[in-house]
């Protein structure tokens, strides 16, 4: 069974067949992969989402479909994309490590959702998990998830920064900063 987790304005929980349509929406546009090297096909949106299932229950750890309460009306969808944590697949010197992360639909976007779930996840990986650190990385260009990453916390290590080993020699993006929060940083914060 897969946990939910809440806040104030938003519901983390397990993925839905009828969250499949707006997710495949959300990863086919452009603007919200501006940071990712292509937006996602069906088939790749699908994909994810039942990864995401699937690590959910079988880890406890994977990326949550978000929901932003205010909308839950049979008009208007809740389903607003996803927060959560996963295990970093491939190696770098930080590595092994859990990575927080989120992509929202560009509606949702500058309403703060995204730090307020992102940081009821560190409460869950922290309280709930027992990590020890969580970790998050994004493209030098991506500045919005780089404000999250600060909103809730994180701090920058350059010497830790990367070339996303996914990505080609001389791509754009290939450029990675990685942000890291500690327990102990985040116990200081919440007191």
């Amino acid at each position: 069974m897969v946990i939910a987790l809440e806040t104030e304005r938003t519901r983390l929980r397990g993925w839905r067949p009828e969250d499949l349509d707006a997710f495949a929406e959300m990863n086919a546009d452009p603007k919200v992969m501006e940071h990712f090297p292509a937006p996602y096909s069906r088939e790749q949106s699908d994909a994810l989402a039942v990864r995401s299932q699937q690590r959910l229950e079988r880890e406890g750890l994977g990326v949550f479909a978000l929901e932003i309460k205010a909308r839950e009306t049979e008009a208007s969808p809740s389903f607003a994309g996803f927060v959560g944590l996963s295990r970093v697949t491939f190696e770098a010197a930080f590595t092994p490590a859990v990575e927080i992360g989120w992509r929202l639909p560009v509606w949702a976007w500058g309403q703060g959702y995204a730090s307020e779930a992102a940081r009821r996840c560190l409460v869950y990986a922290f309280d709930e998990r027992g990590l020890q650190e969580v970790v998050s990385f994004t493209a030098i260009p991506n500045k919005p998830s780089q404000a999250v990453m600060q909103r809730i916390g994180m701090t920058h290590d350059p010497a830790q920064d990367f070339d996303h080993p996914w990505l080609a020699t001389g791509h754009p993006l290939r450029r990675h900063l990685l942000f890291r929060i500690t327990r102990e940083e985040f116990e200081a914060q919440r007191q």
